[in-house]
């Protein structure tokens, strides 16, 4: 469920884009569910792919925030290598896909942040290397 009217798609290159974009998904978990670690959503969020870049979202850095309750709600916040992504409107639900597949995910909350910026300096060194960085 997106709540803005708008899509970030919307929103071109050099224009301004929304503050925040958000999308949710799942359903509240049943009492006495075991709540997944965030081992299991880390291993989840890497399953998400920029198709223009051969890394997943985790270890480009894209992922700021990834916190799960003791009821298996999750909040996520994220942002994207550029505003003017050609699939800055289907990303966050791709996230929120991956984590509502996941057993032990309730609820999932995905926020699209634009600040602070995203830099290369927050990819991982695997990332790095995969993309020859180093």
């Amino acid at each position: 469920m997106v709540n803005d009217e708008r899509t970030v798609q919307d929103f071109m290159p050099d224009s301004e884009p929304p503050s925040e974009f958000v999308v949710t998904g799942g359903t509240p978990l049943s009492e006495g569910t075991e709540i997944a670690t965030h081992a299991e959503m880390v291993e989840a969020l890497r399953t998400v792919f920029d198709p223009e870049i051969p890394v997943n979202i985790y270890d480009l850095g894209l992922v700021y925030r990834c916190d799960i309750d003791q009821n298996g709600s999750v909040v996520v916040e994220m942002t994207l290598t550029a505003p003017g992504c050609p699939v800055a409107g289907e990303m966050p639900q791709w996230v929120a896909d991956a984590l509502t597949g996941l057993a032990g995910i309730g609820e999932v909350k995905v926020t699209l942040v634009w600040d602070p910026p995203w830099d290369q300096e927050k990819m991982s060194e695997e990332a790095k290397l995969e993309l020859g960085m180093f």
